[in-house]
């Protein structure tokens, strides 16, 4: 039953099973049959056994259960290659786990539960499951196809207090990470480039980039991409504006009481307040102060993200000129900051593509963050990043335990 379970064939079969109730341990004995031939590894000649050292593979529990098969591994000694190790069917070299028990690991991790959580409930240290992850994740972005992408988005996420950053690209159109490096620098893109190159890509073929306006990055893609355009996200565009409109509260309200504790609504749009907000707001901004000024300014630039692209340019003209001349600092800033990257500002008009994709991941990659109470390092940060948010082909056996659901 456990040959059949386990998926063995000739000459490999289960010969024993070694049940220890009070430790809650199953051992599994798997042996060859006498006499068998074994591929060279190297050159595939069939060859005798030279020796078979005794090994051991975790494997997944049998009910309550440890379960662990043991193994003679046999070892073949050829004319050519000298002797060489035989890998077995249903481990790889070097892991101790089973590629059942590591697929498991695997699609755990891959639904939120951290190293640590996991290796608690299997009864095995974190380093032993990190080393698994870091095993497939390279495996699989070894066989990644960036061949597709044309449109590209990048942003920074913190990976640690004190300024440190790592910086994601995704892929648009796919809706997955492509490339994770450390730091924000403009040199990030030149890696990004390389490692595309790396992937099949073309970066002749990326046509869009959206981002920030980061003066790295911009730089960066100027001198890995040049032929990319660039498109500076409207939800960017528009945080700035919400950020200049909670400026001149800030400010204003030490000589208007009225507004104190009103931050939130001017950062809601007019339609997601209830009643008892929509009261309040009509009447400040029934008044003449610099705050509902600066309001109707932002609701005045959502307005033209959603007009035809023919009109954009000279709408956009307009709004930065009476941004200007409003005599509202924080505004005028922000004006004088789109009339600066005005043909990025307009191309989102062509190409519609933003870092909305982007932020809704990296709120994925801090909570993650959160709930493993950070990362040792970034190669570790990295991992995960992939293994959440990369879409990977890891070419391991499904298997989840039940409620478990893959994403």
């Amino acid at each position: 039953m456990f040959t059949l379970a386990l998926g063995l064939q000739s000459p490999w079969h289960v010969v024993n099973l070694d049940f220890k109730a009070a430790d809650k341990r199953l051992d599994l004995l798997v042996d060859f049959s006498p006499g068998s031939e074994f591929p060279c590894p190297e050159c595939g000649v069939l060859c005798g056994v030279h020796d078979a050292p005794k090994r051991e593979w975790r494997h997944l529990n049998f009910f309550e259960h440890t379960t662990f098969l043991t193994a003679r591994q046999p070892r073949t000694k050829c004319d050519t290659h000298g002797v060489k190790t035989v890998p077995v069917p249903w481990g790889r070299p070097g892991s101790g786990f089973t590629l059942l028990m590591e697929a498991l690991i695997l699609a755990l991790a891959r639904n939120g539960m951290t190293p640590t959580a996991i290796g608690r409930m299997i009864g095995e240290h974190d380093t032993r499951i990190w080393r698994v992850l870091e095993h497939y994740v390279d495996e699989a972005r070894a066989r990644a196809d960036f061949s597709r992408t044309t449109a590209v988005a990048v942003d920074e996420t913190s990976r640690a207090k004190g300024h440190v950053y790592v910086t994601l690209f995704a892929d648009v159109e796919q809706a997955k990470v492509l490339f994770v490096t450390e730091g924000k620098d403009h040199g990030t893109v030149a890696a990004f480039k390389d490692d595309l190159v790396e992937h099949g890509g073309d970066p002749a073929k990326v046509a869009d980039f959206s981002l920030d306006m980061s003066k790295a990055f911009i730089k960066g893609i100027g001198e890995s991409f040049p032929d990319a355009h660039l498109t500076f996200d409207k939800f960017h565009i528009v945080k700035l504006l919400n950020e200049a409109v909670d400026e001149v509260r800030r400010s204003e309200q030490k000589g208007r009481p009225e507004l104190k504790r009103s931050r939130y609504l001017w950062l809601k749009n007019e339609e997601d307040l209830n009643a008892e907000e929509r009261d309040r707001f009509v009447a400040l901004m029934d008044s003449t102060i610099h705050t509902a000024r600066a309001y109707r300014l932002k609701v005045a630039l959502q307005w033209i993200y959603r007009q035809p692209a023919t009109y954009a340019r000279g709408l956009l003209r307009r709004w930065c000129l009476a941004a200007t001349i409003s005599q509202i600092p924080p505004i005028e800033r922000v004006a004088r900051t789109i009339r600066e990257h005005m043909d990025g500002v307009l191309r989102w008009f062509k190409s519609g593509v933003t870092n909305g994709l982007l932020e809704g991941m990296n709120s994925l990659v801090q909570a993650a963050k959160a709930k493993a109470r950070g990362f040792r390092s970034a190669r570790k940060m990295k991992t995960i990043i992939y293994l959440l948010l990369g879409k990977l082909d890891y070419q391991l056996p499904v298997v989840l335990p039940p409620g478990v659901h893959t994403k």
